[in-house]
């Protein structure tokens, strides 16, 4: 795989003691989940509806324990389970593609690009699969990418699990210091949820949806 194909270039393109600008993905650049919109895309009307009947019992049991990772679990067994991972990057980039001028904020983009022409070390850090957020982080010109992290087997093909927790609220700022360093200075952190309450304090300039434009 070439490294423009690989979200493993974009993920190890920081270094230890790096200043950042951390940025949520869904509803902080995007105007949605993105996670969500990929398995309806691919899946289709008919599929989407077959395979949310057929999560019915996951859904069941996050109405009651609010697990976030269990379900993106089940839905990545549901809708992802077996694919290979050269066909699912495949898919995430003809994605990122066909949504990409209807889903990006543009002050939202406005503000990433001000930062890098500042020179700043931009850092999308989501609780969505890298995997699927990779042709998104490419086409911004991302310096780095934390997110979720899907497992594959053996065979290369989507096993339906996780190899870590979801990347949302506390985990957000672990995985900031596990790549950059237990010190890491955050300059600048944008975000829309509860999931990103621990990530903008711990930065200099918190951002809580200051971003609103719709393409």
């Amino acid at each position: 795989m070439n490294e423009m194909g690989s979200t493993e270039a974009i993920r190890q393109s920081g270094s230890e003691g790096r200043a950042v600008v951390a940025f949520d993905f869904d509803g902080t650049l995007t105007i949605r989940d993105s996670f969500t919109a990929f398995l309806r895309w691919k899946a289709g009307p008919g599929g989407w509806a077959l395979g949310l009947m057929k999560m019915a019992p996951s859904m069941a049991a996050y109405a009651r324990d609010r697990d976030r990772g269990r379900i993106k679990a089940a839905s990545v067994r549901e809708f992802l389970g077996g694919m290979s991972r050269e066909a699912l990057e495949a898919e995430a980039e003809q994605f990122a593609d066909v949504v990409w001028d209807r889903f990006i904020r543009p002050d939202a983009l406005a503000c990433w690009q001000d930062w890098g022409r500042k020179g700043a070390h931009r850092v999308i850090v989501t609780a969505s699969p890298e995997t699927t957020v990779a042709p998104f982080a490419r086409r911004l010109g991302a310096e780095g990418l934390l997110g979720t992290h899907m497992v594959f087997d053996a065979d290369d093909r989507v096993s339906g699990g996780f190899s870590g927790p979801n990347c949302r609220g506390a985990e957000k700022v672990r995985r900031l210091k596990a790549a950059f360093g237990e010190n890491v200075r955050i300059i600048a952190a944008y975000g829309d949820t509860s999931g990103d309450t621990e990530m903008l304090a711990a930065a200099e300039q918190p951002g809580f949806r200051v971003f609103t434009q719709r393409p």
